[in-house]
């Protein structure tokens, strides 16, 4: 907590000095949100704490961007994470199915980092609770390499989300919601400005607390959230917001580990596995996770043209993940007999994982003759440290997959006799960037470059240091009828802790670098974007493909990624569409494509809303979610042999239809309304997941 406080102290103490505000400053920022209203109606908007950390207009940024705001989570019917990403391009939102545990994403067919306001808040996918999405003001993707901005990463992108934070008004929500599987939750969200404040000081709490079950027998979905926030604004220019946030979750993991054969692969006797089936030990399984994280954002403007913010973090999380299931006995090898007996494997994981980041940044703009520029230079720091003890116990028992019986499952105290005290692991990361965005006339470029240090630390263990040098650049161009065409370039570099056994050196960061070429159109008159993107990237220093022999190194791989998005976001009257469509092209370095990756997706969403007649205040659409076959190849650990198994593609319908009455609000949502049985993934390694199942949920809100 020291640390953390040290942090802090440091970040915050560029925010203290405190200045005369700037009228024209305030009346230039007044004009420039009317300007911009059209692109915040139609896509949400971007800010200083988004996914660019500029509030550059998406029309007028050089690379592809999407964004889900709240009201969208409350019209599409979305209750996760995972499910705010599947109306995007470029997102494979749910490549492993159904989940409790967390959310697993992809962009480009790539993992992809979970930020929350400008900070990575993710690291291991069983350290945290799930974000929940009531808790956010909107959900931002930023497709590509994003180093420059944020240091080690993923060249497919990254996803930020956003907190709710304080505002200037008195606003207040109770919610109430009942839906299928026995879904209960109560939420509330008050907004208050502080009285005799001169609305100089605001406060903001965001709770929930939800008792569920789920698609998966025996699997429930609890959690409670406790959200509180304030922000003051002792000065003219100075602005600083405290966010806090504890998140308890009671669950257990909806991943069943369904084997192949009676799942994708028909058996010989026709017997099918039940897909909602529990494999788990009840008495055993859970996954409880609980986190604490305090934030702080702070900004204060020095001049008309010069300003410093910064975004502080701690968090503390922790889990207690428990599983038992079908044990695997070999790709591509039945796991039960004749009779459907399994072995059943007994996993156990203490987890825990804390962090200190900060980021401060100092942001200018000023004139070169016809030239405007926005300079933004920063340093970025974060200190993570995660810890797991575990116990892994394969085939200790038998499970029934066509029958299961739950009796003669092991016990927490027998697995925990078997679990080791792993080493905790340190991470330390600091980065320097600047970047620059340029205006002049009808032509927008930017170029920005970092400078990483990264260390890792294993407790008792080896110490690994890594350097790296980001760049990126683009150029867009406003031009005639709402057109903007641009081109962008971006590096991205992921360390790899280890030796290379071949040059007996410490292995190399993994890099990319993405080309990108597109058009943005927002039509002149009509609340609408068009994005259309096509993108190259390769991912270098990876593991050697099989067909490499002799190589010298064992870093000689390289991913190949190529695509193109449509999105399309429009508000035509009373009538408002999403459309997206993707094509990817991805390859692993053995050629094969990438696990769980479809080469096509395409969604449609649509709702119109009554403004005047009978039906005022109602409004009613839906959507249709269509994703193509994916697959996933690799070496039988059997037979050695080369193994592809495919998924059929899948298409689901969403529904959606509301009532607004003046403070009450009611809505209905339906997702997957046909009930489809589909999996989104089956691994070579011989296990499947299904996709959700239909859920339908009834969600009462009263303002106040």
């Amino acid at each position: 907590m020291k640390a953390f406080l040290t942090l802090t102290t440091a970040s915050m103490a560029l925010l203290a000095a405190p200045m005369a505000a700037a009228q024209e400053a305030d009346e230039e920022t007044e004009v420039s949100q009317s300007e911009d209203a059209i692109t915040i109606i139609v896509t949400g908007s971007l800010s200083d704490f988004g996914a660019i950390k500029s509030d550059t207009p998406i029309v007028e940024t050089a690379r592809s961007i999407s964004i889900e705001t709240a009201d969208d989570f409350k019209e599409k019917g979305f209750q996760s994470l995972d499910d705010a990403l599947t109306y995007m391009a470029g997102v494979t939102a749910e490549p492993f199915g159904f989940s409790t545990r967390g959310d697993f994403s992809q962009v480009r067919g790539l993992d992809a980092p979970e930020y929350r306001d400008n900070l990575q808040f993710l690291f291991g996918f069983y350290n945290n609770p799930r974000p929940d999405l009531y808790t956010l003001e909107q959900v931002e993707v930023l497709k590509g390499p994003a180093s420059v901005l944020y240091g080690a990463a993923s060249p497919g992108g990254i996803i930020n989300v956003v907190t709710k934070r304080p505002f200037d008004e008195n606003a207040s929500e109770l919610q109430l919601q009942y839906g299928s599987f026995d879904r209960k939750q109560i939420a509330g969200d008050i907004n208050l400005v502080v009285p005799g404040s001169d609305d100089r000081a605001m406060f903001r709490l965001v709770g929930l607390y939800r008792d569920s079950g789920s698609q998966i027998d025996e699997v429930d979905d609890n959690k409670l959230v406790i959200a509180p926030a304030f922000t003051v604004r002792p000065a003219d220019g100075t602005q600083i917001t405290v966010l806090a946030n504890y998140t308890e979750q009671d669950t257990d993991t909806a991943h069943q580990f369904y084997p192949v054969n009676g799942t994708l692969l028909p058996l010989a006797d026709g017997r099918e596995i039940d897909t909602t089936e529990y494999f788990g030990a009840p008495d055993f399984n859970a996954y409880d996770s609980e986190s604490f994280a305090l934030t702080i954002l702070g900004e204060q403007r020095l001049t008309d043209k010069l300003s410093l913010e910064g975004v502080a973090r701690y968090v503390d999380a922790s889990s207690d993940y428990r599983q038992a299931w079908p044990s695997f006995t070999g790709n591509g090898v039945p796991r039960f007999d004749a009779d459907g007996n399994a072995g059943w494997t007994f996993y156990l994981s203490d987890r825990r994982s804390e962090q200190m980041a900060f980021d401060v940044r100092a942001r200018g703009d000023f004139s070169t003759g016809a030239i405007e520029h926005e300079i933004l230079a920063g340093i970025q720091y974060q200190d993570v440290m995660t810890d797991a003890d575990n116990a892994f116990l394969y085939a200790a028992g038998i499970i029934n997959v066509f029958n299961p019986r739950y009796t003669g499952a092991l016990t927490v105290d027998q697995v925990r006799q078997f679990q080791t005290n792993g080493p905790r692991n340190y991470v330390q990361e600091t980065g320097y960037y600047i970047s620059d965005q340029i205006s002049w006339g009808d032509l927008v470029a930017n170029a920005g470059v970092r400078f990483d240090d990264v260390t890792n630390r294993v407790e008792g263990g080896v110490t690994q240091d890594d350097d790296a040098t980001s760049f990126s650049a683009g150029l867009l161009w406003r031009g005639p009828a709402g057109l903007s065409p641009y081109v962008s370039y971006a590096e991205s570099f992921e360390p790899v802790v280890g030796t290379d056994t071949d040059t007996n050196r410490q292995l190399l960061p993994q890099e990319g670098r993405q080309y990108e070429a597109g058009i943005k159109w927002q039509p002149v008159g009509i609340n609408a974007l068009v994005t259309l993107a096509a993108f190259d990237i390769e991912q270098s220093n990876l593991p050697n493909p099989g067909a490499l022999v002799g190589a010298s190194s064992q870093q000689e791989g390289v991913a190949k990624i190529r695509g193109a998005e449509l999105e399309a976001n429009a508000l035509i009257g009373g009538l408002r569409l999403d459309g997206n469509l993707s094509y990817l092209d991805a390859e692993d370095p053995n050629g094969r494509s990438l696990t769980a990756i479809p080469e096509w997706q395409a969604s449609l969403f649509a709702l119109y809303r009554f403004a005047s007649g009978p039906l005022t205040g109602f409004s009613f659409g839906g959507g249709v979610r269509h994703v193509g076959e994916s697959e996933s190849s690799g070496l039988s650990a059997i037979t050695g042999e080369l193994l592809t198994y495919r998924v059929d593609s899948y298409t689901v319908g969403d529904l959606s239809a509301g009532y607004e009455s003046g403070p009450w609000e009611l809505r209905v949502t339906a997702r997957n309304v046909t009930d489809e049985n589909y999996l989104t993934t089956c691994l070579v390694r011989g296990d499947c997941y299904p996709g959700e199942s239909r859920s339908v949920i009834g969600t009462l809100g009263y303002n106040f």
